[in-house]
């Protein structure tokens, strides 16, 4: 988890915006990482993907409303961010972190990145 949290970290420095390929591969290995290592993580974990989820959804969402060739693909990227956003959301609220607790978290880390 730590190599996309630097990642995204990187992300939220720049000026500029990535092309598509480069956010498309950060959001393929993000997915890639929850595939295998989802049932193994630990709040703080579900936390920080939680928070990279939700960027990376409301990112490719703004890029999706634009009229462009990648538009499509940026929504299905949304799309299926949202759901492991909620999938991830929904495991921690079951581990016993009340919705409050869960948003606070999320945006501390917000604060500090």
């Amino acid at each position: 988890m730590e190599p996309l949290m630097a990642k995204m970290r990187e992300y939220l420095q720049m000026d500029t915006e990535i092309p598509f390929q480069e956010f498309r591969d950060y959001y393929e290995q993000l997915l890639g990482y929850l595939k295998t290592n989802y049932e193994g993580m630990n709040s703080d974990e579900l936390i920080q993907t939680r928070y990279i989820l939700d960027i990376v959804s409301n990112n490719s969402q703004t890029r999706g409303a634009r009229k462009d060739a990648d538009s499509k693909k940026y929504k299905k990227i949304s799309e299926k961010c949202s759901f492991w956003s909620d999938a991830v959301n929904f495991r921690l609220q079951n581990n016993g972190m009340t919705q409050q607790e869960i948003d606070d978290r999320v945006g501390q880390l917000t604060e500090e990145n």
